[in-house]
């Protein structure tokens, strides 16, 4: 073999790697997965180093910076890829101010948590926002509201659970009560007693679908495979509240639910009115951040929330999601790529990661067609 022909032939062999086109895009969800080296420069570097892309005919790949040093290659200085990943470093930094917001008293500041972080407080706003998908604000009021319903599910009184909950007084807590709760503390003491849901059911490719909704927004879209059965569940997670079958009201609600089944490239911009603990709202949060078409494991969405190592309560709060399809749990696997349990049903799931698989394949402008790996 020539001199040329051995170029094409290496060249070759990288273009046609799955690994190539996330060091030409810098895939920074990549980092830590493998290595690559350049032959000309002698440097090993991480899947997002910023450098310019070499030429593929000098490219190798490690799964390793082991590997990749026993090849005969150097970390390179500008990704340092023997250090952390960025992200990584910046998960683990986030995961520890969310324990330092739950645990404390009163909500630190944007200044007191910047400072802690050692960031500035705008930069420190934009990480954490990055990594849980909240702002600091949003994450310490869900915070909140967990302890307080926590509280309050407990038989404290009212009062007793505002100041459990870390407000400082309660014309502070009335100022946000109805975005926390959904409804006012002595009603969510009672069970949601005073709440009334409108419901309406509907017949859809997936089965039979039940849409909910309060004056606040969607609060339920729920699969089964019988009318009987949806009444059962949304009864089940809203005892005391005051059901009312209208068909008429939600007729629209029912028709976009059914388009977002048939046709989920199209996303969904609706009113929701979930409720959730802090963790579940970022695990909900990260799961509407994943591409029609695409799926993430347990395992990246725990560190894509600064909670690493926690894959089994990403997956319980997968399960405890009450919006099928419109917070979009089916997009979770495995880590090895396997479809695991889902709470309308496994068959239900691949019928839904097939339908949006073969939309994904259908060029849309601007939209990628990659798929992360774990």
């Amino acid at each position: 073999m020539n001199m040329n022909s051995k170029l094409e032939w290496l060249a070759a062999a990288t273009l046609n790697d799955p690994r190539w086109p996330r060091v030409v895009s810098r895939d920074r969800s990549a980092d830590g997965t493998f290595f690559y080296s350049v032959k000309t420069t002698g440097v090993y570097c991480r899947p997002s180093c910023g450098a310019r892309a070499p030429r593929p005919e000098n490219v190798a790949f490690y799964s390793s910076t082991a590997a990749a040093r026993t090849a005969g290659f150097r970390a390179c200085k500008r990704c340092k890829p023997d250090e952390l990943a960025l992200a990584t470093q910046q998960a683990a930094q986030i995961a520890e101010l969310c324990r330092l917001i739950e645990s404390a008293d009163a909500v630190p500041s944007l200044a007191e948590l910047a400072a802690h972080a050692q960031l500035s407080p705008a930069h420190f706003h934009r990480v954490f926002k990055s990594v849980t998908g909240l702002t600091p604000r949003a994450y310490a009021t869900a915070n909140r509201a967990a302890r307080l319903r926590t509280a309050l599910a407990r038989g404290e009184t009212v009062t007793q659970a505002i100041y459990d909950a870390g407000f400082n007084s309660q014309s502070r807590f009335y100022e946000q009560s109805q975005q926390m709760l959904g409804m006012t503390a002595s009603q969510y003491r009672r069970g949601a007693a005073a709440l009334t849901i409108h419901y309406a059911m509907a017949r859809c490719s997936l089965g039979q679908l039940l849409v909910a909704q309060t004056d606040r927004g969607i609060c339920a879209i729920l699969l089964a495979d019988s009318g009987p059965a949806l009444l059962s569940d949304l009864r089940a997670r809203f005892g005391n509240a005051q059901l009312l079958a209208d068909d008429l009201m939600l007729t629209e609600r029912l028709a976009q639910v059914v388009a977002l089944i048939e046709a989920p490239q199209h996303g969904l911009a609706l009113p929701l009115d979930v409720q959730g603990t802090a963790f579940a709202q970022r695990v909900w949060q990260a799961l509407r951040q994943i591409p029609a078409g695409q799926t993430a494991s347990y395992s990246q969405i725990a560190q894509q929330i600064g909670a690493p190592g926690s894959a089994r309560a990403v997956a319980q709060a997968c399960a405890a999601n009450p919006l099928a399809v419109a917070i979009p749990c089916h997009r979770v696997v495995r880590s090895d790529g396997a479809v695991s349990g889902y709470r309308w049903g496994v068959e239900r799931k691949l019928k839904l990661l097939a339908r949006e698989r073969d939309h994904a394949a259908i060029p849309v402008l601007n939209e990628s067609e990659s798929e992360p790996h774990d």
